[in-house]
């Protein structure tokens, strides 16, 4: 089996263990530990829990790789593989009862900087549907036995898009005009919460495509390679206006060109 298959079948029974805590976590009540960028941008008790959980199978497993989690300071390895971890993306809506959330668990080689790793496993696992997004480089993309692929073009109604709005209230501004822009090529529009699933939802054609600004790596690691791996772009674009708050595009090949080029705007 390829390396990358092997990283994929342990993200995948990590993810779901780790979910599985989240959610009987969630059922017996969630308390927040700490706040991070700002005010809103929260961290659960459970975060911290989930994300230690998977950290401790991963040095169990494969004692040599690194890892680049949410809640916990970045570690490099000696394999030249780092996992890349979002324990609970969807925060919020974990804290408030949305259920909408899930576990992310992404292997990348190279250095541990999105601009220059290869991704080579994504996992997304949903605790409260039981959905899991996986991906291999090079072996395609599955909810769970299911092959996914990209949407070959949007209804002649408009692109389904999703979108998020970070928690730096200095972007808010430029944020909603994007959407403004957007809106004329849009069917509707979509705000779930949880970037992870935003991009597997482009993977499985459940969304036409995906654009949102300031993710971290976390966030996307995992979802990145699910969306590739059934057939579709994913970028990140640098913005001028405020530095290290990039602008992230995904959807299929039709409608690429057209959404980023709209979202970065004149």
């Amino acid at each position: 089996m390829a390396l990358a298959q092997q990283l994929e079948e342990l993200a995948i029974d990590i993810a779901r263990e780790a979910g599985e805590l989240a959610r009987r976590r969630r059922t017996e009540g969630v308390a927040i530990a700490a706040t991070k960028s700002s005010i809103a941008d929260i961290v659960t008790e459970a975060d911290r829990e989930v994300e230690t959980l998977i950290r401790s199978r991963l040095v169990d497993e494969r004692p040599g790789d690194g890892f680049l989690g949410e809640e916990s300071a970045a570690e490099r390895g000696t394999t030249g593989i780092t996992w890349v971890v979002d324990p609970i993306d969807g925060t919020v809506n974990y804290a408030y009862g949305i259920p909408v959330y899930a576990v992310s668990i992404a292997a990348v080689s190279g250095e541990p900087e999105p601009s220059r790793w290869k991704a080579l496993a994504g996992v997304v696992f949903s605790p409260p549907t039981g959905e899991m997004f996986h991906a291999a480089r090079g072996a395609g993309a599955w909810l769970g036995g299911e092959r996914l692929a990209v949407n070959a073009e949007p209804s002649p109604a408009g692109a389904l898009l999703a979108t998020g709005f970070g928690y730096n209230p200095a972007t808010h501004a430029s944020d909603l005009a994007r959407v403004a822009r957007v809106m004329p090529m849009a069917r509707d529009l979509r705000r779930m919460g949880a970037a992870s699933l935003d991009l597997c939802f482009v993977a499985a054609g459940r969304f036409d495509g995906y654009f949102e600004r300031g993710l971290q790596p976390w966030d996307h690691a995992a979802g990145a390679l699910v969306v590739a791996e059934a057939g579709g772009r994913f970028t990140r674009v640098e913005l001028d206006d405020i530095p290290g708050r990039p602008l992230f595009v995904a959807s299929g090949p039709a409608l690429f060109d057209s959404l980023l080029a709209t979202a970065l705007g004149p």
